[in-house]
């Protein structure tokens, strides 16, 4: 019995002192976990000895005692780190063991293009941004993904995210059509092509990105009539014109049109004023012979355009004068005044407004001014004009002398006197 009571004495004193590996007698040294996360659990061999805390967990050795040979750390949320020991330490002394635990990544992310780029793109419907775009911290799963960009078709797709890793996807997205085409043929081929007034070239031929939309579309072509016709143009769609045209008697006159930049320039064509382009749209001059011409723009401030314009019968030339600036050293200015004013002027017998009027784009040279206004006399003198000075002329006018009522009696006397001469005249018969 007390036999029996001394070995439970000892099993109970050995039950109360840890259990170290191997600690066979020998001093005691230590290894230092340095750890860059607190909490995580330390184990030599398998064997549980701690927990970090305050950067590092110290972890005591017999000198004496059998080695340890691995270390492994582990922690929730980090990935577990298994490596070997170095040399136990002696006693006495400390090894450092550095323990780096990396976290387990368990979000993802989506990397989004497109071509064009800046589309607006909705994860699972929700705006996100535009490309091109990363969408961060996304949980592991399938999103559908949807691009939009103006003037293009809308696409969408889906994505699968997966843990610590990027998904990339690219759009390419379709233009929305908005133009259209017109295919242009004439009998006979060769005609000038105008749509909506612009020279496009010759037929046959095809007109590419036309905006949706009606459009008017002349043809011309020496000797034969002009051919006109509207139409209207659908997105995607190519429209088909072909023009018969009629030919016409070759002394038919012609037309020009003109346009000029910037627009209020005299127009002369042959050196004829014509007239001024107006401020919108175009100054038409009618009744002009088949044949080449010289056509003229002048406005002050600016130097003259002049152009050859080949007239066909019938037919409407197009003229676009784009004015340079700077000063015309072939043309000048004529300004005329009168007294009373609102007499109508003529320049070499052209007329060309009422005064006070200044004339811009005159040719240098000699030059016939007129002024007439009904009741009085016509005024008439001639200039010499300079290149880029100004001629002035300024006119008295004389009214036109009537009879006044003083020479009535005289008048009345005369006739008195020759009645009284032929009555005496046939007494005497």
């Amino acid at each position: 019995m007390r036999s029996f009571i001394i070995g439970m004495a000892l099993l109970v004193i050995c039950a109360a002192v840890p259990a170290v590996s191997a600690q066979i007698g020998g001093d005691e040294g230590w290894y230092r976990v340095h750890c860059n996360i607190d909490g995580a659990d330390v184990y030599f061999d398998g064997r549980y000895q701690g927990t970090t805390y305050g950067g590092s967990l110290d972890v005591p050795v017999y000198a004496t005692g059998t080695p340890y040979n691995t270390i492994r750390v582990e922690k929730s949320g980090y990935h577990t780190y298994t490596g070997s020991l170095p040399t136990s330490p002696a006693a006495g002394e400390t090894a450092d063991v550095y323990v780096t635990l990396q976290p387990v990544e368990t979000a993802g992310s989506i990397y989004v293009t497109s071509s064009p780029s800046s589309a607006a793109i909705y994860l699972n419907g929700q705006y996100k941004g535009v490309t091109p775009l990363t969408i961060p911290d996304l949980s592991p799963g399938t999103y559908s993904l949807e691009a939009e960009h103006q003037g293009y078709q809308s696409d969408s797709s889906t994505v699968t995210v997966r843990s610590g890793q990027q998904s990339s996807i690219q759009f390419t997205l379709t233009p929305i059509e908005r133009y259209g085409s017109i295919k242009v043929t004439s009998s006979p081929s060769g005609a000038y092509v105008y749509m909506d007034g612009n020279y496009r070239g010759v037929t046959p031929l095809t007109l590419t990105t036309v905006s949706a939309g009606k459009h008017t579309i002349e043809l011309d072509l020496a000797g034969y009539y002009d051919w006109t016709s509207s139409l209207s143009v659908s997105p995607g769609v190519t429209s088909s014109i072909n023009a018969r045209l009629s030919p016409i008697p070759s002394e038919t006159p012609g037309a020009i049109d003109v346009v000029s930049y910037p627009p209020g320039a005299d127009i002369f064509l042959d050196e004829k004023y014509q007239g001024r382009t107006p401020s919108a749209g175009v100054y038409t001059i009618s009744n002009v012979h088949p044949g080449t011409h010289t056509l003229r723009a002048s406005l002050s401030g600016y130097q003259d355009y002049t152009t050859s314009v080949v007239v066909s019968a019938a037919t409407t030339s197009h003229v676009t004068a784009t004015l340079q600036p700077g000063q015309s050293t072939t043309t000048g200015s004529i300004s005329v005044t009168s007294s009373p004013g609102g007499a109508q002027v003529y320049i070499d017998n052209v007329y060309r407004g009422v005064t006070p009027l200044t004339l811009d784009g005159i040719p240098t040279g000699t030059h016939q001014v007129r002024l007439a206004l009904a009741g009085y006399n016509d005024y008439s003198t001639t200039v010499e004009l300079g290149g880029g000075s100004t001629s002035s002329v300024s006119a008295s006018l004389s009214p036109i002398q009537t009879p006044g009522t003083g020479t009535a009696p005289f008048a009345a006397i005369g006739a008195l006197a020759l009645i009284v001469f032929l009555v005496a005249l046939r007494r005497r018969d």
